[in-house]
């Protein structure tokens, strides 16, 4: 096995003190990662100071339509938080390393809690979209680890991915759920590559495996972050029926409208979470 790291490994310490020095006053406690259509938690972010990423060593500009390109930090309550506002995923050619990177960024920062939200198909035939999931745990069918190669600093070889996402947070995302008036049931997430749509056939077969939501992110970001010991509350927007469940056919348009349709309920819950911090 190799023990090399890509390019971006190297540019860690340089993209921390870069953003260390861009943003004074102190080092975030959360991390947001934005999904598709879901980038208007921008908006209730108090005292916001962007950063573009094109001025974030070893971050590339996001190609994917409904992704901003900026990391975005302040304070939502008393927590200070850095939100990424567009994220990097596998099938537009990154390799899991790259993927992740933003995450080891914040840990690098000080980031104790990862929140990660995603668009995802619904594979559970009750869910009647839109609608949110809290993710309990995932498949990762992507078939590719962050991990892989050398360790870095900071991180375990072997991380326990018994708990990725943290019941407490469920819990308690799920409490503040039902006090704005939703249920908020939990799932789990199957990542695959894409960028396709599934087929009808690989549908049944997920739900064979137990899936209940399917999407293309989330969960290289993941086993980064449990490898840096943080805590992390997973939510999909089931913006959709997976193909095979509706007729109706899957496009990107749709999932960010339905996006939308749910953000007030997800914006919500993340700051509900963020202001128990």
């Amino acid at each position: 096995m190799s023990t090399t790291r890509p390019p971006t490994a190297a540019l860690l310490p340089t993209a921390v003190e870069y953003l260390r020095a861009a943003v004074p006053g102190g080092a975030p406690r959360a991390a947001v990662v934005l999904g598709s259509g879901l980038a208007g938690l921008t908006a209730v972010v108090e005292d916001p100071v962007p950063v573009s990423y094109r001025d974030i060593p070893g971050f590339p500009e996001p190609t994917v339509a409904g992704h901003r390109r900026a990391l975005i930090f302040g304070r939502i309550g008393r927590c200070p938080v850095v939100l990424q506002a567009g994220r990097f995923h596998l099938y537009e050619g990154h390799d899991p390393d790259l993927v992740a990177f933003p995450v080891r960024v914040f840990a690098g920062l000080g980031v104790e809690t990862l929140i990660v939200t995603n668009a995802a198909g619904g594979v559970r035939r009750t869910f009647q979209p839109p609608t949110l999931m809290a993710i309990a745990d995932h498949l990762n069918l992507m078939f590719r680890n962050p991990l892989t190669g050398g360790v870095l600093a900071g991180e375990q070889r072997f991380p326990d991915m018994a708990t990725p996402y943290d019941p407490e947070l469920r819990v308690l995302a799920t409490r503040l759920a039902r006090e704005l008036g939703f249920e908020l049931p939990a799932g789990v997430y199957a990542g695959v590559l894409g960028p396709s749509y599934e087929t009808p056939a690989e549908i049944r077969m997920l739900e064979r495996f137990g899936a209940d939501a399917v999407g293309m992110s989330t969960v290289p970001e993941v086993v980064a972050a449990r490898a840096r010991g943080l805590r992390v509350l997973g939510i999909s927007a089931i913006t959709n029926p997976a193909a095979g469940i509706s007729a109706e056919p899957l496009s990107h348009e749709d999932v960010l409208a339905a996006g939308h349709a749910v953000r007030e309920q997800l914006e919500g819950v993340v700051c509900g979470v963020l202001r128990h911090l």
